[in-house]
């Protein structure tokens, strides 16, 4: 009561800075790290939150257009230059380059398969940077917090007995100040948990759209050109006659000029399907 009574007009006698104040250094650096901890947390949203939505633009004019090309090289030159796909598509066409050089020949399709593996891999580790920081703030936050109220509670419950007074009004001040931090840790493990999920889940999404363009990429390269996806979502495809075969390749074309064909294939299989060649 004699803090309220001696606080200026319009200033609140048990609000956040008198609780830094009655706290001391402990109350103000652990002010700071959850403060440090919210923005952190913001920050990797966003700019997370970003760096997937490229990636999903980008598989959307995968969808659209890189199947409609005529080669690899056309294909990934419609693509951006730092996009995902593109990445794995220059990673496809650099392995089929490395294994005509072994001196030791392994099999193309395992060859190709662990090269693929390799850079999907490494795309979803870079989705995953950051995620380990807010999964440490939403498990840490509260706990902070709470050393922060047992701190200030333990300062609180000092002077109320040096003061002699045990009153309602004389213990409601200042422990109601030292809760003000288990608030503060609340409200930054809260934020810290929800974005973890959710970047979690559309990182799972996103994976899941890599693993079949790599699926289809790998069957595209493995046939020769005359596998891939059956459908194409934007892409005028012409009716194809019934019993109608496209043109065999007479023999393997170089890296990265396979021709892009549709309908079937000239052992009569349906574009779409994955052929295994080992």
């Amino acid at each position: 009561m004699a803090a309220a009574a001696a606080a200026p007009a319009g200033d609140n006698p048990y609000g956040l800075v008198q609780a830094l104040k009655e706290g001391g250094v402990i109350s103000i650096g652990t002010f700071v790290i959850l403060v440090a901890m919210s923005i952190g947390t913001f920050y990797i949203l966003f700019t997370k939150f970003f760096e997937q939505q490229k990636i999903i633009s980008q598989g959307n004019k995968v969808r659209s257009s890189f199947w409609n090309s005529t080669n690899l090289k056309e294909a990934s030159g419609k693509l951006d230059q730092k996009s995902a796909y593109r990445a794995i598509v220059d990673d496809t066409m650099v392995a089929q380059e490395q294994h005509g050089k072994l001196t030791n020949p392994v099999d193309q399709h395992d060859w190709m398969a662990n090269s693929l593996a390799r850079s999907q891999g490494g795309i979803g580790a870079r989705l995953g940077e950051g995620l380990a920081f807010l999964a440490t703030v939403g498990s840490t936050a509260p706990f902070i917090g709470l050393f922060g109220t047992v701190v200030g509670i333990y300062r609180a419950l000092i002077k109320i007995g040096a003061s002699g007074q045990a009153s309602i009004s004389t213990v409601a001040g200042p422990v109601g100040e030292a809760l003000i931090m288990t608030a503060l840790g609340l409200v930054v493990a809260v934020p810290a948990v929800l974005a973890y999920n959710w970047l979690i889940r559309r990182n799972k999404s996103i994976m899941e759209d890599l693993a079949a363009f790599t699926n289809d990429l790998h069957g595209y390269v493995m046939s020769e050109g005359k596998v891939k996806p059956a459908m194409v979502t934007g892409a005028a495809t012409a009716p194809v006659a019934k019993g109608a075969q496209t043109r065999s390749a007479a023999a393997p074309t170089p890296a990265g000029t396979q021709p892009l064909t549709t309908g079937q294939t000239s052992t009569g299989q349906q574009a779409g399907t994955t052929v295994d060649r080992r």
